[in-house]
């Protein structure tokens, strides 16, 4: 008898709980209502506020991740190898794309710059890492790692290989790989 109390307990309660659902939801309006609040037209629907997104900063202008301040100076593509060297030479798979910045300390403290930490996207929004070892050839004393102390800057080179017939759009900068990020556009 108690498991029968029980049971019908539950069952009430799932009851209360669906017809409660049901009657905080909002009705979807009917062509009836919308000509009524569009003056009697049925086709078309008068237009709902919606927030936009700002552009994404564009090149030289000075942007924040956590401990750096960013500012991307030059975006050049199309490179099918880069160095002279023989023994450091590398060639693309693509085509490499080239983004110069400059990266400076806003801390009270040394913080590491790490190009790795870096991602190029394209206009499909697909992530390109950075190629160090290709970055090498260009500046070898940040192409893979920088030390900066508070207050100081550093220029940098980052190389990235993509598809021959892509061309980045923007690059999303961080202080560290678990920083939010903040993205810069290339176009």
């Amino acid at each position: 008898m108690i498991l029968l109390l029980i049971i019908g307990g539950i069952i009430l309660l799932c009851g209360v709980g669906a017809v409660a659902g049901t009657a905080s939801k909002k009705a979807q309006p009917t062509p009836a209502a919308i000509a009524a609040t569009n003056g009697g037209n049925t086709s078309e629907a008068k237009p709902i506020a919606t927030t936009s997104v700002p552009p994404a900063p564009r090149l030289n202008t000075p942007v924040r991740d956590g401990k750096f301040e960013f500012v991307v100076t030059d975006v050049q593509s199309g490179m099918k190898t880069l160095g002279t060297n023989p023994y450091l030479q590398k060639t693309a798979q693509g085509s490499y794309t080239i983004v110069s910045l400059t990266v400076r300390n806003t801390s009270k403290v040394p913080y590491g710059f790490s190009p790795s930490d870096q991602y190029v996207f394209d206009a499909q929004n697909r992530k390109f890492g950075n190629d160090g070892t290709a970055a090498i050839n260009l500046q070898a004393d940040t192409s893979l790692y920088a030390d900066i102390n508070p207050g100081n800057s550093i220029t940098a080179q980052m190389v990235f290989d993509l598809p021959a017939d892509t061309e980045p759009d923007h690059i999303v900068l961080h202080d560290s790989m678990f920083s939010g990020g903040v993205t810069v556009s290339l176009r």
